[in-house]
Parts: structure tokens; sequence; C-alpha cells
């Protein structure tokens, strides 16, 4: 393990019941964060990015594999380790009558005081109450205190699990400035998240996973790169769809009368040399988002092996 590396895991699996009943929350996650990266992680509700956070947290223990946090397993680094991280949950429990500023006071004298100059300046970038009682705070403005209490003390790793639940467009744009400000400071920040067009606007490098596995893992210009462009080519007269569909990186091939419609990933001069051999009249090529590469994962079938609760 490199001195850089921040967050390791290796076959981690994590596994609940038994026989028949038994369900894979994680399966054989292999996954590795660089110090100083902003890493998205990415997928919808169950596919396994809470659990993954919680073994990373020694919240709960893995059935096989391993997991370390600075180079320590989660178990081994306990409170010292724990102390080095900012960590939003995607579900927070807040109630009680103290005010938003008193909790956030007392969780910063637990920490020796660390960050307690920082409350109101961030409270104000927020837009947070702190004199309002936590019970009385809409979902939106709980949020907003599980964010700062995460970066209130400068933590060297952050892990936000769903950061943005409840925050209004305005308030998630200044929560991203937070982030990289957090990085400009050498944090590393682990986010997990549902919402492709924030990870995308502040991840170096991006894993998406499904069912416990990770399915694709790279820099997001290489993943918008693997998401492909949509291509459409007008002829003068119908063509037979059959040869464009065996070229190399072209698929969803579509004729309609004299338009041709494809996904083309990767190259596309074997395309280019095929529709040379007719008459073209028009032609575009558009890029896909990464959401369409995402959604291309989620839309396989699904695999005995796979099927799961989305308790995860």
């Amino acid at each position: 393990m490199s001195a850089d590396t921040v967050i390791r895991t290796e076959g981690l699996v994590k596994a609940y019941g038994s026989g028949n009943r038994r369900v894979l929350a994680l399966d054989g996650l292999d996954l590795e964060v660089q110090r100083g990266e902003v890493f998205g992680f990415l997928g919808p509700n169950g596919a396994g990015k809470s659990t993954t956070i919680r073994v990373l947290l020694d919240q709960l223990r893995p059935t096989a594999g391993m997991a370390e946090v600075f180079g320590r397993s989660p178990v081994d680094g306990g409170v010292g380790t724990r102390a080095r991280i900012g960590y939003l949950p995607g579900e927070l429990a807040m109630g009680g009558r103290a005010s938003a500023g008193e909790l956030l006071h007392h969780l910063t004298a637990l920490r020796g005081g660390r960050g307690a100059e920082r409350i109101d300046d961030l409270a104000e970038r927020l837009t947070l109450d702190l004199d309002r009682p936590i019970r009385g705070l809409s979902k939106g403005n709980k949020q907003k205190v599980g964010v700062i209490q995460a970066f209130l003390h400068r933590p060297e790793l952050l892990i936000l699990d769903e950061p943005t639940s409840g925050l209004d467009p305005l308030l998630q744009h200044e929560f991203l400035a937070m982030v990289r400000e957090a990085q400009a400071d050498g944090a590393t920040v682990f986010m997990s998240s549902h919402v492709l067009s924030e990870v995308e606007s502040v991840a170096g490098r991006v894993a998406i996973v499904r069912a416990g596995r990770i399915v694709d893992l790279d820099e997001v210009a290489t993943l918008r790169h693997h998401a492909g462009q949509r291509i459409e080519l007008r002829f003068d007269a119908p063509v037979e769809p059959a040869p464009f569909a065996a070229l190399p990186g072209v698929s969803d091939v579509e004729v309609e009368d004299s338009t041709l419609r494809c996904l083309l990933r990767g190259e596309p001069d074997a395309l280019l040399k095929a529709a040379a051999g007719h008459h073209v009249t028009r032609w575009s090529a558009t890029d896909r988002e990464l959401e369409d590469l995402f959604l291309d994962h989620y839309r396989m079938p699904v695999t005995p092996e796979e099927v799961a609760d989305d308790d995860r």
C-alpha cells in the first residue's frame, strides 16, 4: 500500500443471514482512494454505498476481505483514526431541546475544542439559525447541521454519505464550494451519492457500484468517454443495419427510412469508412453524459447472485 493511499479495500464482503437467506451487501469490493483526491462513489439506494462506509468507520465488521483507513484496519485504528475523519451519515438522527449551536459546540468540545471558531462562519454560509432547537428543524436545516459538524475540525478525510439530501440548489452549490476548499487544504473527500451531476463537478475519479461490486471506475473524463456518443447518419437511400451493427464499438443500431442512429464507443474510423460506401447527406454526433453510463450499468439484467435487499 502506498503512503498516499487513504482508503483501501480488497475483496471486501459483507453478508447477512445464512443458507438460502444469505444476502450479500458487499461482494468482493476492491477500492483505493488516494490522498488529496475527491472520490465519487455512485450508486442508487441498495447498491452497497452506506455499507462500505460503515465498514470503513468500524460501525460494521466485514464478513471477509479487508479494509484500511490511513493504513490501518478500522478496528485497529480506533478512536485515533476516527478523530482524523469528518463523517456525514446518510440518515441523521437528531432531536432534543438543544439548539443547533449548542449541539455544534458540544461536538467540538468532544474534539478538544477543534473547530469551535468556525461554527458561526459555516452557519452563515449555509444560512443556519444556530438558536433554533434541533427538534424543530426541517430536514434541510438538520442536513446543514450535519454538513457543518463534518467540516468543522478540518479533518484529513471527509466521508460524506448523500451529503446534499434536503439542501436547496443554492446551498448545494455552496456545499460543493466547501468540498473544493477542503481539497485545496489537503483533505481527501470520499463522497457517496446518487446525484451524478454534483459528484461529476468536483470529483477527479468516480466508481459506479452495483449489488456490492464496482462495475466501473476511472477518471471522470475517461468515464465520459466510455459513455460514448449518439450518432445519427442520414443517407440518400435506405441502408441495411447489419453491416453497421457488426462494426467495433457500435451498438444500439436503428434504421428508420434513410436515417441510421447508433451508439458509438471508441474511435469513429470504422463507422466513417462504412458510411463512406453510401451517400451521406447529413450527420451528427452528441456526447453522452456520465449519467447515461450509470444508467447503462443499471439497465443490464440483474443476475441471481446480485439479488439482495434494498437495505444495504
